[in-house]
């Protein structure tokens, strides 16, 4: 018997592969390719450019990698999904000096939308109390603006000092800079006060009713961090806070109140936090939970698309009322119209279980609030 029939009968007793003949087919065994990179691999005796695999290796080595790059690939979804991306450098970090980077980080200056969600119930209140047919008041706009800038930081400040324990214990917050040490707490009442007097120079730039009207908001700022511990309704208790400016706003023109429009106008902005905080406190609902503190995302649980949805309701016919004591233009109520829908999308879409959808529909709250401030406008001028 030769040698090549030997050798033929030998290699008919190998172990078949178990795959598909579909699997089994010729590769190519001599592939030129360009030099490749194997960083720490061991030499062997054979190169590279040279390589000889068995079809059924071959296959079973690209099931291998197919399922190796589907897991990678499965793990790069999930950390897209579930939690927050690394926070990245913001411009404090580039052009602010670095003595003054965790100052600007405890007003959160980095962080606007707070600042945008206090200024735009005080425009919207200025602007209702503009004459028919006129612009409203720049002065005050801006004296308002830069008011809401200072006191949105002051507020951030005592919080951050109220919460300095907590935040040691949240993911999201155990970086701000009096939980992370970078502040110390008399540098932070220190820096406080500042803010503070900043904002007693513009309250002094306003008529005595308003005057006394903004002093009062003082105990709302300081009392809104404790609420937490207390009670599932911190949001409602933010909403009084935050939307002071829609009394404000109109004392500032008016030397006083017209409670049929400036009371629905401020009962709408309450029900307008409802729903972007409640959402926003979805993000921390696990932390919340371990550390103990209260939300209305914990009190709503499943039900929070439905209590939300109610609140929405609220705000839009709050603000139609206002609009309508007011006798405002039609030009208002098509664009209140164009609010709604933009609640409604944030509702109806958002994800309560990803954090990076939660926090991208709570920013998408200064759009409503333009809005809202753009309908004002026409409406003003068109009646």
């Amino acid at each position: 018997m030769t040698p090549f029939r030997v050798l033929s009968r030998a290699s008919r007793r190998l172990p078949k592969p178990s795959l598909p003949r579909s699997h089994l087919s010729a590769v190519s065994t001599y592939q030129p390719t360009a030099k490749p990179n194997y960083p720490n691999t061991p030499l062997i005796p054979f190169d590279h450019k040279h390589r000889w695999i068995p079809s059924y290796l071959d296959s079973d080595l690209r099931f291998v990698a197919h399922l190796s790059g589907s897991s990678s690939s499965n793990k790069d979804e999930n950390h897209r999904v579930g939690d927050d991306p690394k926070p990245e450098a913001s411009w404090i970090d580039v052009y602010l000096p670095r003595q003054a980077r965790p100052y600007a980080k405890l007003a959160r200056l980095d962080k606007p939308i707070g600042t945008w969600l206090l200024a735009w119930p005080c425009m919207w209140s200025i602007t209702l109390a503009a004459s028919p047919g006129y612009l409203p008041d720049i002065k005050m706009l801006t004296l308002f603006g830069c008011g809401a800038l200072l006191l949105r930081g002051a507020g951030c400040t005592v919080n951050d000092l109220l919460d300095r324990d907590i935040d040691t214990m949240v993911e999201r917050t155990k970086l701000r800079p009096v939980a992370s040490g970078l502040v110390t707490p008399f540098e932070g009442l220190c820096f406080l006060g500042f803010q503070l007097l900043l904002g007693l120079g513009i309250l002094l730039q306003l008529n005595n009713y308003s005057r006394v009207l903004g002093a009062s908001s003082l105990l709302l700022v300081f009392s809104y961090p404790l609420m937490k511990r207390f009670t599932f309704w911190p949001q409602a208790y933010l909403g009084l806070t935050f939307n002071w400016g829609a009394l404000l706003g109109w004392a500032a023109v008016k030397g006083s109140i017209d409670p049929a429009i400036v009371l629905p106008l401020y009962i709408s902005g309450v029900f307008w936090t409802l729903v972007y905080d409640t959402i926003y406190a979805h993000q921390d609902k696990e932390d919340d939970l371990k550390v103990g503190v209260k939300s209305t995302a914990l009190r709503f649980g499943d039900s929070t698309k439905e209590w939300i949805a109610g609140f929405g309701i609220l705000c839009i016919c709050s603000l139609a009322l206002s609009g309508y004591n007011a006798k405002i233009g039609w030009p208002y109520y098509a664009l209140l119209a164009v609010a709604s829908g933009q609640l409604a999308w944030q509702i109806w879409t958002v994800d309560l279980s990803s954090r990076i959808d939660c926090n991208r529909k709570f920013v998408s709250n200064k759009w409503f609030g333009a809005i809202i401030c753009s309908g004002i406008l026409l409406g003003r001028l068109s009646s």
